[in-house]
């Protein structure tokens, strides 16, 4: 009996903790994903005909150097697939390609099919 008293009082001790212990959130907005990625629509509208512009790598960069967390990678991959899913006549190939052009690698592959949660 005393064993399953202690044992009760530690699930609770263990259950207070995760719901007090504090979630990580992302600072980054899917609104501020979009607007650093609005120069970079010339270039995925024309189907990469014309080149990409200067605004459009710094928002990709920008963008980048604003994902320092795990939260942050994951809101912005998450941002990403609901714009994928908005357009599903897009250019995938193209629109991944856009950050290796710009000289900056993403752990991961623009794509509506990511599993963002492994983003890290």
């Amino acid at each position: 009996m005393a064993n399953l008293k202690h044992l009760a009082w530690a699930m609770l001790v263990v259950l207070g903790l995760v719901v007090v212990a504090p979630e990580a959130e992302a600072a980054i907005t899917c609104g501020q994903v979009t607007q650093s990625l609005i120069p970079c629509a010339n270039y995925l509208q024309s189907g990469g005909t014309m080149p990409i512009s200067q605004a459009c790598c710094n928002g990709v960069k920008g963008l980048n150097s604003a994902a320092k967390s795990t939260p942050d990678r994951q809101a912005v991959c998450n941002c990403l697939k609901e714009i994928a899913n908005a357009y599903p006549a897009a250019n995938f190939g193209l629109a991944a390609s856009v950050p290796g052009k710009c000289g900056v690698n993403i752990p991961y592959k623009i794509d509506p099919s990511i599993d963002c949660s492994k983003v890290h």
